[in-house]
């Protein structure tokens, strides 16, 4: 096929190049890419509010520009909405991916200008391929169909002047006719809103096709594939697609999943690349196999800003730039974007795992930790730790959240945690108590609240009941697409849900 040609020919030359440039010169790559954002929206009405004409340094731009969360763009993009132009990037945005809300807004809608959708969106997903072949030189996998498992979200209409839904839903509305020869479902399946009616004719639709590659979400798509099985009888996915070679997932962690995946792909050949996505744009692509860790993407139109999480609540927090990060520290995710975005909090955690080339991790969110009595327990915590109980023990951890049970006058604060195993642990107790040793070793300000029990108890454990969390889910109008089951919470809200469907079911 031509465009099978014409793209190997982009990824084994042009691509890999540029990738490598930007490698050897990121301060070089990340300045370039402020100054031709900054010169790109000068005459829009924001780059006029904060005189984008005249900054001359990154040091000026964060002290004239302040740092926003989502509430803050809120009217901008509630008049981008209604069709104004040149507000915060130059001309029309008419595309707005709709994600889970804020404190003040049941959903948030980030604008994707078309320079977004090209040189952000698209572009990343051209180069997770490039970067996998370089990786696999004899890879069939584009010669066979990508299974994608998108959003729930139909593009819907604002105002015949805007339209929103999911990004999976936005970037099927706008890729090319010829993405139909080379992914599966079709587009009028992939955009059906109602899950389960989703399952059900993307089973209908992609089983006699040749399925090289999936991409999507880990819990949804195991779903997906479990019900595969369950439909055709079959004991391993690799029964029903043999020239399945890879799984390019983003979202959530990968690793509380990935033992579900070997038991249904059992195969050592079957790769497994993480991306980092999402409605603000294209971060990251794992571009080791033998590493989770994630290159961090230099050149797509974003600019990079990060606030050590220790300086996350200052009234004015100061970020550092690419020059400034430390390994192994915590810190919040700004960005600016060839969306419009400008020094904007997208609510994620990374770390930097190396800085020649500059690797990064996803370590949680800004909101979702526990830190009910100064443990500071973040996401990437809790999942170091279940690994390690889960190899200690045997288990497999399907899903799972947790959360702070408060003292009261005769009982002293602990952590609860509500897992739903796919196969339990022997024993329970010692389940348990591997995991408290284990956030004990990775947290010391976790082990010193739990020292002697003065603050804290040994952690709750519930053991929920067989699709407590898919059920959950469901009714709260969360299934597939990008929503992801909140793993931590500060309170209570989450805990107290699950245990009142527990008791239903």
């Amino acid at each position: 096929m031509p465009f099978i040609n014409s793209v190997i020919n982009w990824i084994n030359f042009k691509r890999i190049n540029e990738i490598d440039l930007f490698k050897e010169h990121p301060f070089d790559t990340q300045l370039e890419v402020f100054f031709d954002l900054l010169k790109e929206a000068s005459d829009t009405e924001f780059g006029r509010t904060y005189d984008f004409k005249s900054i001359r340094s990154e040091k000026e731009f964060k002290e004239r520009v302040p740092i926003r969360y989502y509430e803050d763009f809120a009217p901008y993009i509630e008049r981008l909405r209604q069709g104004e132009k040149n507000l915060i990037w130059p001309g029309e945005i008419k595309w707005f991916a709709k994600s889970s809300g804020t404190t003040n807004d049941k959903s948030k809608f980030i604008p994707v200008s078309k320079q977004s959708l090209e040189d952000v969106h698209f572009r990343g997903a051209k180069d997770v391929f490039a970067l996998y072949l370089k990786n696999n030189p004899d890879s069939g996998v584009l010669f066979g169909k990508t299974l994608t498992l998108g959003g729930s979200q139909q593009v819907n209409n604002f105002s015949n002047k805007s339209y929103f839904g999911d990004l999976s839903a936005i970037l099927i509305e706008n890729t090319p006719f010829w993405a139909e020869f080379i992914r599966t479902p079709s587009v009028e399946v992939a955009l059906l809103e109602e899950f389960e009616e989703k399952i059900a004719k993307i089973i209908d639709e992609s089983l006699d096709e040749n399925v090289t590659s999936l991409a999507g979400v880990p819990s949804w798509f195991l779903v997906l594939l479990n019900r595969i099985l369950e439909h055709t009888g079959k004991s391993s996915i690799l029964d029903v697609w043999p020239n399945l070679e890879v799984f390019i997932h983003g979202g959530i962690k990968f690793d509380p999943y990935r033992e579900q995946y070997q038991r249904i792909i059992p195969s050592a050949s079957m790769n497994y690349m993480e991306t980092y996505n999402a409605s603000e744009g294209f971060f990251a692509i794992q571009d080791d196999p033998d590493s989770s860790d994630m290159l961090l993407m230099l050149d797509y139109g974003i600019y990079y800003e990060f606030i050590p999480m220790e300086n996350l609540e200052d009234e004015n927090p100061k970020t550092l730039s690419l020059s400034e990060v430390e390994l192994d520290k915590n810190y919040a995710l700004v960005i600016s974007t060839n969306g419009g975005l400008w020094r904007y909090i997208i609510g994620d955690t990374v770390q930097f795992t190396c800085k020649k080339p500059f690797k990064i991790k996803i370590t949680g969110r800004t909101k979702h930790f526990i830190n009910a009595f100064g443990e500071e327990v973040i996401v990437d915590n809790a999942e170091q730790a279940l690994k390690i109980a889960t190899e200690r023990t045997k288990a497999i951890v399907k899903e799972y959240t947790a959360g702070p049970v408060f003292m009261k006058q005769d009982q002293k604060g602990a952590h609860e945690w509500i897992i739903e195993f796919e196969q339990e642990p022997n024993d329970l107790e010692y389940f348990v108590d591997v995991l408290d040793d284990a956030l004990k070793t990775l947290n010391s300000d976790y082990e010193a609240k739990r020292h002697k029990n003065l603050t804290l108890e040994k952690p709750h454990l519930l053991v929920a009941k067989p699709g407590l969390f898919y059920e959950w889910m469901k009714q709260r109008g969360k299934v597939g697409g990008q929503n992801k089951i909140p793993r931590l919470a500060n309170d209570r809200k989450y805990l107290d849900e699950l245990i009142e469907l527990q008791k239903r079911l």
